[in-house]
């Protein structure tokens, strides 16, 4: 059985869903002490004990530990199936890191398999739903692994009710992936989602943005979605490259002004554009598990985020080394991952 420290490194959530997800797909048991110790509110979130049950049910498990607040967890894993699974994490908890934390296994599977999750799909502390369909797709195909996503409904924090319907089949032919540089630009977009919310609000959101961006109001869109359990709102702005896209996101809420909004979106815009290495800090740690789990491959991102180099050691724990972080004379980082 394998031992995790929770505390190391981010010392979050990502730890526990690393090795989830590893457990599940190398079929070793781990136990874990101190999860999210540092946090203001230690231990399993609701957030966190869905990703584990929705482990447990793809592969029958046997979980001691999995209460609210829990510090400590024994996950022994079974054999992963295919099938229709749905979860409901039942708070704003985010939707795409509960998907993520089962699709390692299920991309293994020889039938295909669809995962419906309730909860946030446009959580301020994860990839929201368009992250996961516009950035992180893309790339999983490149290397032979398939993923639908389907934002059925929004669900924005404090709610939450959202619907995230992802859709993954067998892996295709493996392959390493090249990502080195991002290719001539293709398009931009930014977007304003508002969910149960006046008209203006999204009108004004575009025209700032436009203007601090210096795009094109031809450039931007405004979603209106109805179906949402509450109200919530996020803007975005879509990057797409001839080899990689990148997805910015600001989310509003009660209180905050549209210019706050704008600037945070403006800010993270800038952040990628600073650079020219093509992964950006979010898709950094996202794509290093995928690529281990395939033919390995190399990327350029700005600098390694703690959560990247926290997602490199957990891997090493069932994998053993894989990642190397090689620095480059811009500031940015070279990513060589093994598979």
């Amino acid at each position: 059985m394998i031992d995790i420290d929770g505390t190391r490194g981010e010392g979050g959530g990502q730890i526990l869903r690393t090795a989830l997800a590893l457990s599940l797909v190398t079929g070793e048991a781990f136990r874990m002490r101190g999860i999210r110790a540092g946090r203001a509110r230690p231990g399993l979130l609701r957030q966190h004990l869905t990703c584990v049950e929705a482990a447990a049910a793809v592969s029958s498990a046997s979980v001691e530990g999995a209460s609210p607040g829990s510090l400590e967890l024994v996950f022994r894993p079974g054999s992963p199936k295919a099938g229709a699974y749905r979860f409901d994490i039942g708070s704003a908890g985010s939707t795409t890191l509960v998907a993520q934390t089962v699709l390692p296994a299920l991309w293994s599977l020889a039938e295909p398999s669809t995962v419906v999750i309730t909860g946030g799909t446009h959580n301020p502390l994860a990839p929201p739903a368009d992250f996961l369909a516009h950035a992180f797709a893309p790339q999983l195909a490149r290397i032979g692994l398939h993923l639908a996503v389907h934002l059925d409904r929004p669900g924005f924090y404090p709610a939450g009710g959202g619907v995230l319907r992802v859709e993954t089949g067998p892996a295709g032919a493996s392959s390493s992936l090249s990502l080195l540089e991002r290719g001539p630009s293709l398009d931009r977009r930014i977007t304003s989602l508002v969910a149960n919310l006046r008209g203006d609000i999204g009108r004004r959101q575009i025209a700032l943005a436009c203007a601090e961006l210096g795009w094109d109001d031809s450039e931007a869109v405004i979603v209106a979605r109805r179906d949402a359990v509450s109200s919530g709102n996020a803007l975005s702005a879509t990057l797409r490259y001839e080899h990689v896209t990148e997805v910015a996101t600001s989310f509003g809420e009660r209180g905050r002004r549209s210019e706050d909004v704008v600037q945070e979106l403006a800010a993270g815009v800038r952040a990628y554009l600073a650079h020219d290495a093509p992964v950006g800090e979010h898709l950094c740690d996202q794509l290093l598990l995928p690529l281990a789990l395939r033919e390995g491959g190399e990327f350029r991102a700005a600098a390694p985020s703690l959560h990247a180099t926290t997602q490199a050691e957990t891997m090493a724990r069932f994998l053993g080394p894989r990642v190397t972080f090689t620095a480059e004379p811009a500031g940015t980082v070279r990513v060589a991952v093994r598979g």
